[in-house]
């Protein structure tokens, strides 16, 4: 059975635009912790550019997704702007939708399909998609948290982490990067294009939705690849 490969990118609200209690909850420790006012700023700084990590703070700018079968792919992804369309490029769709269509989209997509693949899916993208869904009132159509173990299919999906997988479920003491195990295999890294996971909410305030886009569906393709190697000379 065809398996769905999945990846998201997010961006962080404004830090100056939160409310003033948002903004003290988010930055009481750094007044506890900071040694000097050049601490202080260092992890001011770090948790501006991290909003984006948490669906509390943040919100999903493009979520793609890859049949690994039929080697085809849709890439959902907000374009503020307007004037993007739907376009085809290579092996993809590209279709501009806003958080809530494309969330609604996805799950609907996922009624085709019970294995499902992702890189660090468990700890970031899967979690972040469900409470973005809930805040939009959105119900998902599948369990994609509750079986973490390969052998494991009891809630009629299964959900391959391939950092899970790789790193033997975190026994190994360094994780690495999608870039570092692509590296080691030979894949061509998604970070070749000149973007990284870093540069979305750069590029999304610059009106570049279509680069994020492009560079979504650069991970999907290396989160493929990269299975086929767990697949064929890991899997237990």
């Amino acid at each position: 059975m065809s398996k769905l490969i999945i990846d998201i990118e997010t961006i962080g609200e404004d830090f100056d635009s939160l409310d003033k209690t948002t903004q003290e909850t988010l930055t009481r420790w750094i007044g506890r912790e900071a040694r000097d006012a050049g601490e202080y700023e260092t992890a001011l700084k770090d948790i501006k550019e991290g909003l984006g990590f948490s669906p509390l703070t943040g919100e999903i700018v493009v979520i793609g997704v890859y049949d690994q079968e039929k080697k085809k792919g849709v890439v959902y992804f907000q374009d503020p702007s307007g004037k993007l369309k739907e376009f085809e490029e290579e092996e993809f769709t590209y279709k501009p939708l806003p958080e809530k269509e494309m969330l609604q989209s996805f799950w609907n997509g996922t009624l085709q399909y019970n294995e499902f693949v992702t890189f660090n899916g468990r700890s970031f993208d899967i979690p972040f998609m469900l409470v973005r869904s809930a805040i939009h009132k959105v119900k998902p159509t599948k369990d994609l948290m509750s079986n973490r173990y390969a052998g494991s299919q009891k809630f009629g999906a299964l959900h391959i982490d391939l950092l899970d997988q790789l790193t033997f479920y975190g026994a190994v003491r360094r994780k690495g990067s999608l870039h570092l195990w692509t590296r080691a295999f030979g894949i061509t890294s998604p970070k070749t294009g000149g973007i990284t996971g870093d540069d979305v909410g750069r590029l999304f305030k610059e009106g570049k939705s279509k680069e994020i886009a492009l560079y979504n569906a650069r991970d999907l393709i290396a989160t493929s690849l990269l299975y086929d190697y767990w697949h064929n000379y890991l899997r237990p």
